[in-house]
C-alpha cells in the first residue's frame, strides 16, 4: 500500500507507520457504535450540589489553592480561524446573499465590541463607516484590507466592551484565570493555537499581560503549543486506498480535539481546568463560572483524597473494605463492575479494584439539555465488561437502533466543555494520558480537495473517547456558564452585552 517515499514522507511528519496503517484499517472496518446503557440524570450519574456543599467544597479548593498546596493550570483549546461564525457574510461577500443574519449584523454595527476598530480601519483608508456601503464595511471587516476577523482565531476577536477597553476571549481567560486557577498569585495558562496565529497570540499577551496583572495581583505563566502535525490522520479514497496529492503525496489533515491529548500529556500541574476559547461573558456575570469551577476541583479533591485512601489500604484488603469498595463504585464513581464480579475471589477484586481507581480523574459540568447539537452525560459499556460514566458524541451512537437512539433523545443534559482534570498518581507522577484513551471511538467523516470525494479520521474526541478511561463524575452546573459564541452575532446576545 505504501512506496519508499510514502514511507519517507511517514516518518519526516514524526508519525509511525505502524499508526497510519492502523488509521488505514479503521477506515476499512470503521468504529463500532458505543452501547450506551442509559442516559445519566440527576442522583443517577449526575450530582446536583446543595449551597452547603457548593461552600464547603469551595472553601476547600480555596485553601489549598492559597496556601500553595497544589498547582493549577488552566487549558484552553484556541486553535483554528473562526470562519464559520462569518459563513453568512461571506456569502453577503462573495455572493451577495443576504439573510436576516446579515441584517442584524448590519443593524446593530454599533453594539459590537470591535465596532470601533472597524470605524478605524476604513478612516484610514479615506473612508466613513457611516457613509459607507455594507460590501465594504463587509471587506474591512472580514478580509486583510481592515480587520482581517474572517482569517483570525475566535481568541483574538474582540467580543466584549468594558468602560475603559474592550476585550477578547484571550484576555477574559486571562481574568478568569486569575478568580480560580490563582495558586499563591501564580496563574498558569497554556493555550493550543495553531502555527499561522501563534505569533498574533504571543504579541496580545505581550501587550496585555501587564495590566491583567497590575488589576489582579497576580504573575501570569502564559504558555502555547500546537497541534503536532505527527497527530494528522491520513486521508483515503472513497475506496479506502491512500488519497493523493496532485504531486502523488499522501493526503494527512488534522485530526479533530482529539489530537489535543498529546498537548495536555505535556503540562505538569495537580489540578488542569479546561474550556473552550469562546464559552466566555463579560465580569458582571462571571460570578456563577467563578463558583462552580472552583466546586468542580473541590469535589475532584475530594474523590482524589478517598480514592488516594483506598489505594493505600488495598495493600492489605479484607471482605469489608472490599464491600466498602464496590459500593464506592457504584454509587458514587457509577461504575458497574462486569458480570460475574461477585463470584471473583478477593485477590482478583483487589486487582479490580486497584487497576480501576489508578487512573486519571476529573469532574465534568453538565448544564441542562436546551436543544443543543453535541454530546452529553451517558452510562456506557466498556470493553472489559463494565459500565461508567461517558461523555458520549451522537456518531458514536447507532441511531438507528430504536432502543439506543431512545436512550441518546432521552438525556437531560448536555456537554458544554467544562472540566476539571487531576493527572497524577498518588505518588505526585504523572499519568501516561494515552494509557487510558478508547482507540476505537474515532470518527469518519466525509471531506473533498481539489474537488475529489475523500474519507478523513478524527481520533478519539478530548472529552469523550480519550478520556474514556478516567475516572469521571458529573456534576449539574448553570446555563449561565454555559455562553458560547458560534456565530458573530451571538454577540449581540444580552450575555455578551
Amino acid at each position: 500500500m505504501f512506496i519508499e517515499k510514502d514511507i519517507q514522507q511517514i516518518k519526516e511528519r514524526g508519525s509511525e507507520l505502524s499508526t497510519v496503517e492502523e488509521q488505514v484499517r479503521y477506515f476499512v472496518k470503521g468504529f463500532p457504535f458505543l452501547q450506551l446503557s442509559k442516559a445519566a440524570t440527576v442522583g443517577d450519574g449526575i450530582i446536583r450540589l446543595t449551597d452547603d456543599q457548593i461552600a464547603q467544597v469551595v472553601g476547600e479548593f480555596d485553601k489549598s489553592a492559597s496556601e500553595g498546596e497544589i498547582a493549577l493550570l488552566k487549558f484552553v483549546p484556541a486553535s483554528g480561524a473562526a470562519t464559520r461564525m462569518f459563513k453568512s457574510l461571506f456569502s453577503f461577500l462573495q455572493e451577495d446573499k443576504k439573510d436576516k443574519s446579515v441584517e442584524e449584523f448590519f443593524a446593530k454595527l454599533t453594539d459590537f465590541a470591535f465596532y470601533d476598530d472597524l470605524k478605524a480601519s476604513l478612516a484610514a483608508d479615506g473612508h466613513s463607516i457611516e457613509s459607507s456601503d455594507e460590501k465594504t464595511i463587509a471587506a474591512y471587516f472580514l478580509t486583510a484590507k481592515g480587520l482581517g476577523y474572517g482569517e483570525l482565531p475566535k481568541g483574538l476577536l474582540k467580543f466584549h466592551n468594558y468602560p475603559d477597553r474592550s476585550r477578547t476571549p484571550l484576555e477574559e481567560h486571562l481574568v478568569e484565570g486569575a478568580k480560580y486557577a490563582n495558586a499563591g498569585s501564580n496563574v498558569q495558562i497554556h493555550f493550543t493555537v495553531s502555527p499561522e496565529h501563534r505569533d498574533k497570540f504571543e504579541k496580545l499577551v505581550v501587550e496585555v499581560v501587564p495590566t491583567y496583572q497590575t488589576e489582579y495581583g497576580v504573575r501570569y505563566i502564559v504558555s502555547f503549543s500546537e497541534q503536532k502535525s505527527a497527530t494528522d490522520t491520513i486521508a483515503v479514497n472513497l475506496d479506502n486506498t491512500p488519497f493523493r496529492e496532485k504531486d502523488d503525496s499522501l493526503l494527512f489533515r488534522p485530526a479533530g480535539h482529539g489530537a489535543l491529548l498529546e498537548n495536555l500529556a505535556q503540562l505538569d500541574a495537580d489540578i488542569i481546568f479546561i474550556k473552550n476559547i469562546d464559552n466566555v461573558v463579560p465580569d458582571r456575570i462571571k460570578e456563577d463560572t467563578i463558583t462552580y469551577k472552583k466546586a468542580l476541583a473541590g469535589i475532584v479533591l475530594q474523590y482524589q483524597k478517598k480514592i488516594f485512601g483506598y489505594l493505600e489500604k488495598l495493600g492489605q484488603p479484607d471482605a469489608a473494605l472490599l464491600g466498602e469498595l464496590d459500593s464506592f463504585f457504584r454509587n458514587e464513581l457509577c461504575v458497574v463492575p462486569p458480570a460475574g464480579f461477585d463470584s471473583w475471589n478477593e485477590e482478583k477484586k483487589k486487582e479490580y479494584f486497584i487497576q480501576k481507581l489508578d487512573r486519571p480523574l476529573r469532574a465534568c459540568g453538565m448544564v441542562k439539555n436546551q436543544g443543543e447539537p453535541g454530546g452529553g452525560p451517558f452510562w456506557a459499556e466498556n470493553a472489559d465488561g463494565s459500565s461508567s460514566l461517558q461523555i458520549v458524541e451522537s456518531a458514536q451512537v447507532d441511531v438507528d437502533n430504536a432502543d439506543q437512539n431512545a436512550i441518546f433523545k432521552n438525556s437531560t443534559h448536555f456537554n458544554p466543555v467544562d472540566l476539571v482534570c487531576a493527572v497524577k498518581n498518588r505518588k505526585g507522577e504523572l499519568y501516561d494520558l494515552k494509557k487510558f484513551r478508547d482507540p476505537m471511538t474515532g470518527f469518519i467523516t466525509g471531506k473533498s480537495k481539489d474537488g475529489k470525494e475523500l474519507k478523513a479520521q478524527e481520533l478519539p474526541g478530548l472529552w469523550n473517547g480519550s478520556m474514556a478511561d478516567w475516572n469521571t463524575l458529573f456534576v449539574e452546573v448553570p446555563l449561565i456558564t454555559f455562553n458560547p459564541v458560534k456565530t458573530v452575532n451571538d454577540l449581540l446576545r444580552e450575555q455578551h452585552q
